[in-house]
């Protein structure tokens, strides 16, 4: 018969997870680091899962497929061990995060403002968006440490460019931070004067594909009102690459965005 039914792009699919939970019908499966669809019958069509993959990887299409099967729906989550929640036709309630308990004082510590949760059904828990509330704490004294106050000015997570959702709120009027992932560790003033008030993203143009680095930036730039593009790389020729990628997708995205591009040496001064 034809009817609708999910289709997942598997080549925009970055394996994140955050779609298998909002099926009810557990008919979504992390396959080789790619989310599949485990049966036809298993899919109701409505598309519960859509607004879960910041991806777009997803999508609800009509083709020729089985009927959709509530009895072997019940069979798979029985198999599974899921919750039954197939007669809803409704996705899954997040599960409520567990209480954390606080880290003992002597180390810096972030408190979460917002984070839907470790995931249901599968995903890397440590991939999950989420909006970072910076707070200092002293740092007493130890063997080969300072003392001071410090404080981390990292406002959201996951920061790598291959995990963070296209459409992460944190991007919203945003000012953007491309960094190449060596400058934290060579400018003493990362935080303070390039991190602070600012959207993180990095990478490695050397040992990762830069094009997709390009059309990673370029989605995020099209699909959020980013108000300007901060680029910090090292002076080494390889690192040269982040800056190309974050230029074409400004010119890509059609906005008239601010462009700064820092240069860092590896003896940690800005040239």
């Amino acid at each position: 018969m034809i009817r609708k039914i999910v289709q997942i792009d598997e080549a925009r699919c970055d394996g994140c997870g955050q779609c298998i939970p909002s099926c009810a019908e557990g008919a979504i499966a992390l396959v080789n680091g790619k989310a599949r669809l485990s049966a036809d019958v298993l899919c109701d069509g409505l598309g519960a899962c859509l607004g879960e993959c910041p991806q777009g990887a997803i999508t609800v299409i009509e083709r020729e497929a089985a009927a959709f099967d509530e009895a072997a729906v019940k069979t798979h989550l029985e198999k599974t061990g899921a919750p039954d929640h197939a007669h809803a036709h409704a996705p899954a309630r997040p599960a409520q995060p567990a209480a954390i308990a606080p880290p003992a004082p002597a180390r810096p510590r972030l408190s979460i403002v917002s984070d839907p949760g470790p995931a249901a059904g599968g995903g890397c828990p440590g991939s999950r968006p989420r909006t970072l509330s910076p707070r200092p704490v002293a740092v007493p004294a130890r063997a080969g440490f300072g003392a001071g106050p410090a404080q981390s000015r990292l406002g959201q997570w996951p920061v790598q460019l291959h995990l963070v959702p296209v459409t992460a709120p944190y991007f919203q009027g945003a000012d953007l931070l491309v960094a190449a992932d060596c400058v934290p560790f060579a400018y003493a003033g990362f935080h303070d004067e390039l991190l602070a008030g600012r959207a993180l993203v990095v990478g490695c143009p050397k040992l990762d594909d830069n094009s997709f680095y390009a059309e990673k930036l370029t989605d995020i730039l099209t699909r959020s009102d980013v108000r300007s593009v901060t680029v910090a790389r090292m002076e080494v020729p390889c690192c040269g690459g982040i800056a190309m990628a974050a230029r074409h997708a400004v010119a890509a995205s059609g906005k008239a965005l601010p462009l700064r591009d820092v240069v860092v040496g590896v003896d940690g001064a800005l040239r």
